[in-house]
């Protein structure tokens, strides 16, 4: 395997550990001739003992560190999520302008919150208390008096029957001036 092909998320925990190493092997090869030095062949025997324990131990650290590093980032590793929060708004927004029933049962109570929550925070107002209000902020001009209908709080029946009398939901341009108004409201 060439280097460019090399996966870095494969590569050696020794790499670049080659100072450290041959900083090691100097030592145990001057404690070794000192052990040798001292009390012969049993001062070798003794201090080659010696390294290789701690040698293995110090392995066995740093391939356990090593595990446990790579387990560490496997679970912390992002995936790719599927976006559906989008996808489910638009499901929502595209079924709402299909079907009447879909528009009151979904997408009417997200534009109602949408209104409460814009008159709340830029007007004081509260939709469920101060309806009138509420609509004259919305509907300020003349031909947006239609697109309180379809936010009202507290719609009846008459309106109801009057939107779905073809079953179909908010009109499209309806939906886009709906947003807009709230946008600026």
């Amino acid at each position: 395997m060439t280097e460019p092909e090399r996966d870095s998320s494969a590569a050696s925990p020794w790499t670049g550990s080659a100072a450290e190493l041959i900083i090691a092997a100097v030592t145990v090869v001057a404690a070794a001739v000192a052990g040798y030095a001292t009390a012969g062949w049993m001062g070798l025997a003794v201090v080659a003992v010696v390294a290789a324990a701690v040698a293995v131990g110090v392995i066995r650290f740093l391939l356990h560190q090593g595990i446990a590093t790579a387990a560490r980032k496997a679970r912390e590793k992002r995936t790719a999520r599927p976006v559906s929060g989008y996808s489910h708004r638009r499901f929502v927004v595209e079924s709402g302008i299909r079907r009447q029933a879909f528009y009151d049962a979904e997408l009417r109570p997200v534009l109602e919150h949408l209104l409460a929550a814009r008159l709340a925070e830029r007007h004081g107002v509260n939709l469920y208390q101060d309806p009138a209000t509420a609509r004259r902020l919305l509907c300020g001009q003349r031909h947006d008096a239609a697109l309180w209908q379809w936010v009202d709080p507290n719609p009846d029946l008459a309106a109801i029957r009057v939107r779905s009398k073809d079953g179909r939901g908010i009109p499209r341009h309806v939906l886009v001036r709906l947003i807009d108004r709230l946008e600026k409201l």
